[in-house]
Parts: structure tokens; C-alpha cells; sequence
């Protein structure tokens, strides 16, 4: 029967050449102990011998010297009898406690190499039992645990983000199939407002789509940033202005406390702005009429901290550690306020975390719980006094 691909041969595994540099070792200790014994033996059974005779009276001395002979040969005989029987008792011993100890080592690695197929064929839920009485083992069994629990995440991530993406594409598909099925009709007039609507369901689409690529880069460290020292208050009134109108329309209250003599900070001005517009648009997104919103900033030691806080629905306890999530204003706990605008692809607060990690900063969300408004608080690091360059 032909062996099967990839399965070892019996000697190529490990508890095979555990076994065997085990037993290469006691082969090599009872060859010397049979060696030295039967050199050394006989030497000093003659030199006890001799010492015996040379107490006694002459006719003992000659006595003992016809006895030698005879003596030596005997107790060379029973010294080999005695060494072959410990020997084989030895090698027995021996062998039996090689197997134990290599099945014990090799045993739990077998068992990670099973697990980890199974995990290549998709069955990321395997797990593999911390055991073997050996600290490296144990650690490495604990590692492989690690590994697979975040493959899971990894995997459920990914089932989840494609689920998400396309319920965040199925709305605006429909409205367009819809609208070009009531022109095909004739039931829907071609009028500038049906066009309207057409472009604006298309503009959704396209803002999705660029959206998720610039969260592939930003999360892969592909984005081309320029960071150079930037006035936090300029970044914060730019992106402030960008909001101005949608903030007046929704009927919400908007305060900016930016302290004078704030220092500079070490970031990309285009994104930085870009991370406090999209903090700034889900505080609008969730906060209902009348309400407010405030930008606040603040030097905390060697960073510059940006602080959106708002009036709106709030954020329960046991989602804070998920808001960051790709679409996580689809869970219902997160639902919009009512009478906010229906823009945006749901991976604003994602980008905006990989935006601020690429600079460098640290992006969390706090909330006293649902219904009490939510703060959103960015740091980014202080840029240092260096020396310019001057350009030759």
C-alpha cells in the first residue's frame, strides 16, 4: 500500500528519534561499563589475590598462586554472566522509559500538528489541551491557542464586514433599480428631482466604495501621510467650518473652546482635519434637535487632546469596546436620531482610529450610557523643537 503524501515515515518522527538517541545513549553507557569491567576486573581480583597470599605463611603463598589461575577464569566467567543479565535488565529498563518520555514529548506536538490542518481546512473553533508537564510545550500549546482564537475573530471579522457591506449596499441598489425600472415603465417621470435622487443613491454607492479602500490603506500603512507641526486650533476651526451648515440645518447648538497658546502638533493637516470631521459628522449623525455639540482642546503632557462631545443618544456600557468596529452604527443600540441625515458609509469612527494610530495618537470613546450623550477624545503627539533643514 503506497504511503499517504506528507505523512512522515515511522523513523522520521519525532518520538522515533527521541526513542532512538535515547537508546543510542544507553547502548553507549553499557558498552562502556562492559569495557572498563573487563579490563579493570581481573587486575585488581590478581592484585587482592596477591595481597592475601602475602599475609599468609610460604606453603599459603604457594598454595594461592596454583589457586589463581583457576579463581581469575571463574570470577571472569561470573563477571560476564553477572554484566549480560544487569545489561539486558538495563536495556529493558531503558527502552520502556524512552517510549514513555518520547510519546509525553512527542505526543502533544502531534496533537498541534492535527489541530493546525484542521485550522488550514477552515475549522477555526480547534483547540488543543494545555498538558504535557513540559514549560515549552505548555507554552507552545498556550501560543497555539492565542493564534487560533484570533484567526476566529479574524475570520467571524470578516464574514461580518462582508454581511455589512452588503446590507449597506442593498439600499441604495434597490432605490436605483427601482427608479430605473419606473422610467423603463413609464411610471416614474424623468423629471430633474427623479435625477436628483438617482445621483444622490449613486453618490451613496461611490462614497461606500471609496470609503472601504481608504480603510484598506489605512489599516495596511499604505496611506501617504505628511506630517509637519500644525496649529491644533486651525484643525479644529477647518474642520468646524466643514460642518457649519449641516449643524445649523439640524438644528443643534455648536461651541469650539480652543485655549490660546496650545502647541503645535506633529500630523498630516489634511488628515487630521479629516478625523475630527468624521467625529464631528457621527456627533451630528446622533444627536437630536435641540441639542449640542462642543470640540474641545486641551495640551495633556507631550500630546494635544481633541475632545467631541455631544448631547445625543449615548452609547450603553457594553459597546463602547466594539464603536471603533467596521458598520457598527447598524446595531440597533446605536440606531440614528431621529431626523438625521441618511449620509455616510458606517466606517467613519474606523477610519478616523486608523487615521489617528498612522499619526502616531490614541482615539477612545467614553459614554455615561444610552441617552446621555457620548465624548469622543483624540491625542496626538507634540511636535518637537528640531533644528530645519536647510534645502541646498
Amino acid at each position: 500500500m503506497a504511503r499517504r503524501a506528507g505523512t512522515p515515515r515511522l523513523w522520521h518522527t519525532l518520538a522515533a528519534r527521541l526513542f532512538l538517541s535515547y537508546l543510542a545513549i544507553v547502548v553507549a553507557g553499557l558498552t562502556t561499563m562492559l569495557v572498563v569491567s573487563e579490563l579493570a576486573a581481573p587486575a585488581a581480583f590478581s592484585a587482592h589475590m596477591a595481597a592475601m597470599a602475602s599475609a599468609g605463611t610460604p606453603a599459603d603463598a604457594a598454595h594461592a598462586q596454583g589457586m589463581d589461575a583457576e579463581l581469575a577464569r571463574g570470577f571472569q566467567a561470573a563477571m560476564g554472566q553477572a554484566m549480560v543479565v544487569a545489561a539486558g535488565a538495563a536495556l529493558a529498563t531503558a527502552v520502556g522509559a524512552s517510549l514513555f518520555v518520547a510519546a509525553r514529548v512527542a505526543g502533544p506536538i502531534g496533537r498541534l500538528a492535527t489541530a493546525s490542518r484542521r485550522i488550514a481546512a477552515g475549522q477555526f473553533a480547534e483547540r488543543v489541551a494545555v498538558e504535557g508537564g513540559i514549560t515549552e510545550v505548555i507554552a507552545l500549546a498556550a501560543s497555539f491557542n492565542e493564534m487560533a482564537a484570533a484567526l476566529e475573530v479574524t475570520e467571524r471579522r470578516r464574514l461580518e464586514l462582508v454581511g455589512d457591506v452588503a446590507h449597506e449596499m442593498r439600499t441604495p441598489i434597490a432605490t436605483l433599480e427601482g427608479y430605473l425600472e419606473g422610467l423603463l415603465d413609464g411610471m416614474v417621470e424623468p423629471d430633474p428631482e427623479t435625477w436628483a435622487k438617482l445621483h444622490a443613491e449613486a453618490g451613496r454607492l461611490r462614497r461606500l466604495v471609496d470609503d472601504l479602500q481608504e480603510l484598506s490603506r489605512a489599516e495596511a500603512g499604505q496611506l501617504a501621510l505628511r506630517p509637519r507641526p500644525i496649529d491644533p486650533a486651525d484643525v479644529a476651526r477647518a474642520a468646524a467650518d466643514r460642518l457649519a451648515g449641516p449643524i445649523q440645518e439640524r438644528g443643534l447648538t455648536f461651541a469650539l473652546d480652543a485655549p490660546a497658546g496650545l502647541p503645535p502638533v506633529l500630523a498630516d493637516p489634511d488628515r487630521a482635519v479629516q478625523i475630527l470631521t468624521n467625529l464631528l459628522t457621527n456627533a451630528l449623525r446622533y444627536t437630536p434637535a435641540p441639542g449640542q455639540v462642543t470640540l474641545t482642546l486641551r495640551a495633556e503632557g507631550e500630546a494635544v487632546r481633541f475632545a467631541v462631545a455631544d448631547t445625543g443618544i449615548g452609547i450603553a456600557t457594553e459597546d463602547l469596546p466594539r464603536i471603533f468596529e467596521r458598520f457598527y452604527r447598524v446595531d440597533k443600540s446605536r440606531s440614528r436620531a431621529p431626523g438625521a441625515p441618511r449620509t455616510g458609509s458606517g466606517i467613519g469612527l474606523t477610519i478616523a482610529r486608523a487615521l489617528v494610530e498612522a499619526a502616531g495618537g490614541h482615539i477612545r470613546a467614553e459614554s455615561p450610557g444610552l441617552g446621555r450623550g457620548a465624548t469622543f477624545s483624540v491625542t496626538l503627539p507634540v511636535a518637537r523643537h528640531e533644528p530645519a533643514l536647510t534645502e541646498s
